[in-house]
């Protein structure tokens, strides 16, 4: 096959596989601003946003480039999306769910308690109607999305004490991110939203009781081991949580079809390398929390029970009460039922069976 059709078979993707340039036209040096919501220190999740601007240079021999900055440098972790809507910067990088507090359906960008792991968030976001849904809700606050990485399911956080019942719940100070906290509330919890970067400083000061970030490669960085010994699982709130660029519409739409391609693809290369890495690092990562004293937990059955319960109870009250959260929910909550039923009977089975063997 010749170079020209596979540029004109393979799209942007084809392209890249088959190890051809795409063919990027004279045109003048563009700069962008990136804010992330993550601190430098995080490798893997503030690391997505450099792998987006480390791609999109490559790709453009230089001409578009783009500067990361961790919060703080230019605005607040959880100022991004104002930054973004008023063009005070092009693009940020975030979780959405950190925003739901302007309308609850950001929150269903990344995720919800009980909601889709990542493999079902990706597809639900590229084949789904995910992507379309969301992007005419963001549409509303100048954005226009691109997927920025997922985690995978996370861990359910560090605790002072032990979890024994739902009844322990009750009045304790839990750093928890997006919508979880508005569900963990119904059960006693109080809520705290901090940003990544203050959560060790809170946790040993004891003005929270508990955390949750992401899991055990992050969780080891922050240090979160030394000053709470009880480790949980799962991290029922997030069992695919997506992060995503947002990227200022008028900004987007000045660029070449060219530069809107190569945009696209940093997009996907950010967020395919992002879970990649965080399955890489956290079994060793987890290893090393446990050796040093560590104390994983389940979280008890009725904490699981009364939670999807609260959760559920929470969906159809949002629904009556917010039409742009039902528009998205009722499409999310259908392909979440029919990728549950067959994942019952493929991944959720050969991974049940694959780790219980002695390997």
């Amino acid at each position: 096959m010749d170079r020209r059709s596979i540029i004109k078979n393979a799209g942007i993707a084809g392209i890249l596989a088959a190890g051809a340039a795409p063919a990027v036209h004279a045109q003048a040096a563009i700069r962008w601003r990136l804010a992330s919501s993550f601190p430098k220190a995080l490798d893997t999740i503030h690391g997505a946003a450099d792998t987006f601007a480390r791609v999109v240079k490559n790709m453009t021999g230089g001409k578009f480039e783009v500067s990361v900055h961790a919060p703080g440098e230019i605005m607040p972790a959880f100022g991004v999306v104002d930054g973004v809507q008023q063009g005070s910067v092009e693009i940020a990088h975030t979780a959405p769910y950190y925003f739901f507090g302007k309308d609850e359906t950001f929150a269903l960008g990344t995720a919800i308690p009980f909601g889709l792991n990542s493999r079902q968030m990706t597809a639900w976001m590229y084949e789904g109607n995910g992507m379309k849904l969301m992007r005419e809700f963001y549409a509303k606050y100048n954005m226009i999305n691109f997927p920025g990485g997922n985690t995978g399911a996370q861990m359910g956080g560090w605790f002072r004490k032990e979890i024994k019942s739902v009844k322990d719940l009750k009045g304790l100070k839990f750093r928890v991110g997006g919508f979880a906290g508005k569900v963990l509330d119904r059960l006693g919890v109080i809520p705290q939203n901090i940003p990544g970067g203050d959560i060790y400083p809170a946790l040993e000061k004891g003005t929270i009781d508990a955390a949750e970030w992401v899991g055990p490669y992050d969780d080891l960085k922050l240090g979160f081991n030394k000053v709470a010994p009880f480790y949980y699982y799962p991290g029922f709130w997030e069992g695919g949580p997506q992060l995503d660029f947002f990227i200022n519409d008028k900004a987007f739409n000045a660029l070449s079809p060219e530069y809107k391609a190569i945009v696209e693809a940093a997009c996907a290369q950010a967020h395919s390398d992002m879970q990649a890495k965080y399955d890489a690092r956290n079994p060793a990562a987890l290893k090393q929390l446990v050796g040093s004293g560590a104390k994983l937990r389940e979280f008890p059955k009725d904490v699981m029970a009364a939670s999807f319960k609260a959760a559920m109870e929470l969906y159809e009250e949002v629904s009556a009460k917010n039409e742009n959260w039902k528009k998205v929910y009722t499409d999310y909550s259908k392909f979440r039922a029919d990728s549950n039923l067959w994942f019952r009977f493929t991944e959720a089975k050969f991974d049940s069976f694959m780790q219980a063997q002695k390997l």
